[in-house]
């Protein structure tokens, strides 16, 4: 899917946000496992500070950055579907591993697996079809997302990726963070909201990180409209995808 996003993205992506880490549980290191009804504590920490760019890693630089924009337009600009039926109060998750690619998550056990040129993997809401977890995987020259930039830094390029496309009528940082991966892997996540003329308001959770000169990119797409917001259990069950994204071990 869009690994020639971050590059994209590079060149193109927002303004600046209240800084809100997510809380974020341990990852299970089993290789499949249901969740019904995560539980998330909610703790405030202070983001970590920025790093310096790396001169020599310019043009990975902009390979992840077109790698963000391109997943911003595969996922975020899905179209949607018809639906009489909201995602329900309660949630069971199931681990998805990709053992050739190397990356893990959970995602909910109803959603289907459907292909989409660009996407290394994208699952649906089966009703909605604009609900969605998506993951790119794309060869980069960059050791660590340190050398592309801070989570700041990256948090602007992607807003500015979707602030770039003719269906976006706005776009807003709603909280950036970094976390520690298996084995110390450096994690970047964000959160948005977008407003588009292609399935109206969305709360976006994204997370990326780089391993073995792949930059892998997790997007996660929610309707969060005004006649019906996000609940807090839907809100709940996705910081839980977010947080699950990682390598698998060995990779």
């Amino acid at each position: 899917m869009a690994l020639q996003t971050w590059s994209a993205l590079s060149d193109r992506h927002r303004s600046l946000f209240n800084l809100r880490p997510f809380p974020y549980p341990p990852l299970d290191s089993s290789t499949s496992r249901s969740i019904t009804k995560p539980r998330i504590p909610t703790r405030n920490r202070s983001p970590r500070a920025q790093v310096p760019f790396l001169p020599a890693a310019r043009l990975s630089k902009r390979r992840a950055a077109a790698s963000l924009s391109i997943l911003a337009i595969l996922l975020n600009g899905c179209g949607s579907r018809a639906s009489l039926a909201t995602l329900p109060q309660e949630v069971e998750l199931e681990r998805y591993t990709d053992s050739k690619e190397g990356f893990t998550l959970l995602k909910p056990s109803s959603w289907v697996k459907v292909d989409k040129a660009g996407a290394t993997v994208l699952f649906e809401e089966p009703t909605k079809g604009s609900n969605n977890v998506g993951v790119v995987v794309s060869p980069v020259r960059l050791a660590s997302l340190g050398e592309f930039g801070s989570p700041q830094f990256v948090a602007d390029k992607l807003i500015q990726a979707e602030k770039r496309k003719e269906s976006t009528k706005d776009a807003e940082v709603i909280g950036v963070a970094e976390r520690s991966g298996r084995g110390g892997l450096q994690v970047y996540e964000f959160e948005y909201k977008l407003d588009s003329s292609r399935g109206g308001m969305k709360r976006i959770f994204s997370a990326a990180f780089v391993t073995s000169k792949k930059l892998y990119l997790l997007n996660i797409a929610h309707s969060d409209k005004p006649e019906s917001p996000l609940d807090t259990q839907t809100r709940m069950m996705l910081e839980e995808v977010l947080h699950s994204f990682d390598a698998v071990p060995g990779i």
